[in-house]
């Protein structure tokens, strides 16, 4: 029998602030964030807007020199998981360093500092270039200076799959669990890709929103009038135990991570599979792996980017998987307030998937306005609302045709 796995612990930095109640309280009241970019002068730019995160000083979570030599995704996962810790009241010591695990992806990584150096070598040459780049640019590095920072010596990697990246770190976080490689894993997502190379990508492939002149309406998942994603920024690190090892040490215990699924499109470098079936197959899974019944599923946090094709094909998914009862359960796209943020986002979700089994409240996609007939299910349109909430699941999937799912409940 594989062992019980519970979330003891909630280390958020998003665009709403620092901590589970500022994320909580931005996505109830709601509060809406989403601007003109200031990271950067983006005149001449299609896409000027973003939900950037603002006043995070790192220098609260790390050494000044660090923070220095650090991409800033890898400030924001420190952050995170200083925060995660300190909600889980889990103290890393020379007893249980060897049997706590990092695993916190990025789908694009250091791209910050990749930026900055190329500059530096276009102007003043390959002297001038950091001998940090190489360690700062990639994905692995949020994982392994969070292992140093803390000293965790368990098990230490890093998912890397787009949008999905953050739902896959917990899922497989759980997995080690289950099968004894650690009795706790710190497992998130964190990005930080609101930079000129990355905005101008997403750009060029007309994926953004261009509703520069009302970007607080910009991000408005399901609409019919949605026109693309909203760049976010940001990290979600979830604590989780064996549920022996949280009873034993007397954690206060969110939610049990019931079940997870990942499958592949095998269609699209970009797009969703037209019939939404790797979606609909990563949700069956995750719910059979949890023992559970479709009709069992009380809400669904949709991955629900605001582009008009993903939008879609999501809803058709979920038609299929619940039928008839795909009326009944409410869907929300907490993208609506956060903006998209990218390998960040599956993490930061989950957690609020975790805040919502604990407020008996389900979140609202605001800015639904417009009715869209292919989009036709029970968004939540604009305003929280309580609910009887025991199982919820939440929806991840990124470019490359990866889809995961995962399914949580109380315990």
């Amino acid at each position: 029998m594989r062992r019980r796995v519970v979330i003891t612990g909630l280390g958020l930095v998003t665009p709403l602030g620092q901590g589970k109640d500022a994320l909580w309280e931005g996505l109830t009241l709601p509060r809406r964030v989403v601007g003109p970019i200031t990271r950067f002068d983006a005149t001449g730019y299609s896409t000027r807007i973003a939900a950037e995160v603002k006043d995070f000083d790192p220098t609260q979570f790390m050494e000044r020199k660090d923070a220095r030599r650090a991409a800033r995704f890898i400030q924001f996962a420190i952050g995170a998981t200083h925060l995660a810790l300190q909600d889980a009241q889990l103290a890393i010591t020379d007893a249980n360093r060897e049997q706590v695990g990092v695993l916190i992806g990025s789908g694009i990584g250091g791209i910050d500092y990749m930026d900055t150096q190329v500059r530096l070598l276009d102007r003043h040459g390959p002297d001038r270039v950091s001998p940090f780049l190489p360690a700062m640019m990639i994905s692995d590095m949020a994982s392994g200076m969070v292992s140093i920072h803390f000293g965790i010596k368990g098990p230490n990697l890093c998912a890397v799959t787009a949008c999905s990246t953050g739902a896959d770190a917990i899922g497989l976080a759980t997995r080690l669990i289950q099968y004894g490689d650690a009795e706790v894993m710190l497992a998130g997502g964190s990005e930080a890709a609101i930079e000129p190379i990355g905005i101008a990508g997403f750009c060029a492939a007309r994926a953004m929103s261009t509703r520069n002149d009302d970007p607080e309406h910009a991000s408005r998942p399901f609409d019919a009038e949605r026109d693309g994603f909203v760049m976010g920024e940001g990290a979600g690190v979830l604590v989780l135990e064996s549920l022996e090892h949280a009873q034993a040490r007397g954690a206060r215990i969110y939610a049990e991570v019931l079940g997870y699924g990942m499958t592949a499109d095998a269609y699209h470098i970009t797009q969703p599979d037209p019939e939404g079936d790797g979606a609909l197959r990563a949700m069956r899974k995750a719910i059979h792996d949890a023992g559970l019944q479709p009709t069992d599923i009380d809400y669904i946090n949709a991955h629900g980017t605001s582009t008009r094709y993903n939008d879609a094909k999501e809803t058709l998914a979920i038609k299929r998987l619940l039928g008839e009862d795909a009326y009944r359960v409410p869907v929300s796209s907490t993208k609506s307030v956060t903006g998209h943020l990218l390998g960040a986002a599956g993490a930061v979700e989950a957690a609020i998937c975790v805040l919502a089994l604990q407020h008996q409240t389900v979140p609202p996609t605001i800015n639904y306005e417009h009715h869209d007939p292919e989009c036709d299910l029970d968004y939540v349109p604009n305003t929280a609302r309580p609910a009887t909430l025991r199982y919820v699941m939440t929806n991840s999937f990124g470019f490359g045709g990866h889809n995961s799912v995962l399914v949580l409940g109380q315990v």
